[in-house]
């Protein structure tokens, strides 16, 4: 009997992905653990591995596709001594131009009243028939966006999202000239309407109504990523849902900077005389907020309707710039590990982020985070808590300031920084707590190895 291959969920809250590239062609023999495909999702690039054994007969969708809706039939194998044609040829799956027309030649259906409809998709909507039906030359009915594996390489070196792109080649396939014209503005779908606002809060401006204020020719669109939107949506909810407020504190890392000197000065070399390690400050940053955790463990919780998660062990994420966007990488039990090695699982973290070859279990999840703006030279800010977690840590620069003490005067290296908490979970008291003992490790960095 023939084997459908899935769109795999490659986390928890995955819906869809893009099939970035087939590793194997139709009439490929595979075995369990085979890299079989590499699968986009809005952060991270993951090759996808063979359940089973067997022959590729039949690849449904074509690399390029966006938006394929997970557990949808990508591909079908055939069995161990099955006709491999036979299961090919029975596959029930029309090519994709056809099914393209065919698409295109129906009405759209009105949306059902139930289920509940899954978060808008990127692609084009079901908002209005002509709408549709123009968008039904480019997908094929569950938002998939056929354009060439140039186009779709180009699309993503340019931050364009596909979907918005109108396809000019067979069947209104995305082509390399759509997304060449795509980068001054041509050849642009009208952007969709803004989504009704929810109970309670003020609908924003529509994308039309923002227009209007410009002068025609005085601005550029640059289309939003699959990364921009889900950035957007997660703060925006965050914003909207959790009840926030700030802790802000001073912190003196005069003795933290001794320290690191040391710690750096006598770190082992490699063959090429090179430190093993050179820690940072935002290092000691992450091994403070692990221990403070620990020490106020009500503070490790997160926020669920049906009660309060009390974390066993401190997970950091750490907030990481890369283009289009920033990930938060998580240091696991980062109460238990070394400076050392929270310094070069960072490194590692930082380099493939910014690559996008994060795992989601890397990047999903967390206990809190962290988000320097140092080394920008801001002094203070506050950060948006990324839900589940309920508290997160905004880092500013440290500086030499004027400090009383002793009823003198005193010039001393002093850093800022503000604590956003869940007040769903935490209180006010209870913040004050983890700042508190967050301030007392950072400024005694000796305490963090007891």
């Amino acid at each position: 009997m023939p084997i459908n291959i899935l769109m795999p969920a490659l986390s928890p809250t995955m819906e869809k992905g893009n099939l970035a590239k087939w590793l194997k062609k139709e009439g490929d023999k595979v075995k369990s653990g085979d890299v079989i495909a590499e699968i986009e999702t809005d952060k991270a690039t993951m090759e996808v591995e063979a359940v089973d054994e067997g022959t590729i007969a039949k690849i449904l969708v074509p690399e390029g596709t966006q938006d394929v809706p997970v557990n949808d039939i990508i591909a079908v194998m055939a069995g161990d001594g099955e006709d491999v044609k036979a299961a090919g040829a029975g596959a029930g799956a029309a090519p994709a131009p056809k099914a393209a027309e065919a698409s295109a030649a129906k009405p759209a259906p009105a949306p059902a009243a139930a289920p509940a409809p899954k978060p808008a998709a990127t692609g084009p909507t079901q908002a209005a028939a002509p709408q549709a039906a123009a968008s039904a030359s480019q997908a094929n009915g569950h938002g998939r966006i056929f354009s060439s594996p140039l186009a779709r390489r180009l699309a993503k070196d340019a931050g364009i999202d596909l979907s918005r792109i109108n396809g000019s080649g067979p069947h209104g396939r995305v082509v390399a000239r759509d997304v060449e014209g795509a980068k001054s503005g041509k050849g642009l779908k009208a952007p969709a309407a803004a989504p009704a606002a929810g109970p309670g809060l003020a609908p924003g401006m529509s994308d039309k109504q923002i227009l209007a204020l410009f002068e025609e020719g005085s601005y550029e669109v640059v289309p939003h990523d699959g990364m921009r939107r889900t950035i957007a949506q997660r703060l925006t909810a965050s914003v909207q849902t959790v009840p926030v407020f700030y802790l802000t504190m001073d912190c003196d890392i005069g003795k933290l900077l001794v320290a690191r000197e040391e710690i750096n000065a006598a770190a082992p070399k490699d063959k090429e005389k090179k430190p093993l390690y050179k820690l940072s400050v935002n290092d000691f940053v992450i091994k403070a907020m692990a221990i403070a955790l620990q020490k106020i463990p009500n503070c490790n919780v997160s926020w669920t309707e049906g009660g309060m998660l009390k974390h066993k062990h401190s997970d950091i994420g750490v907030a990481v710039a890369m283009p289009g966007g920033l990930i938060t990488p998580i240091i696991r039990k980062a109460e238990t590990k070394t400076l050392s090695t929270i310094s070069s699982e960072m490194k590692d973290f930082a380099a493939r982020a910014r690559a996008r070859k994060l795992k989601p279990e890397e990047y999903q999840g967390g206990t809190t985070a962290v988000s320097n703006l140092g080394m920008y030279g801001i002094n203070h800010f506050t950060a948006v808590i990324n839900p589940p977690q309920a508290t997160i840590l905004a880092v500013g620069t440290s500086e030499e300031r004027p400090m009383v003490r002793g009823g003198k005067i005193e010039i001393a290296q002093m850093m800022s920084v503000t604590l956003s908490c869940d007040h769903r979970a935490i209180d006010g008291a209870l913040g004050a707590e983890l700042i508190g003992a967050f301030k007392q490790l950072i400024e005694n960095p000796v305490m963090m190895m007891v």
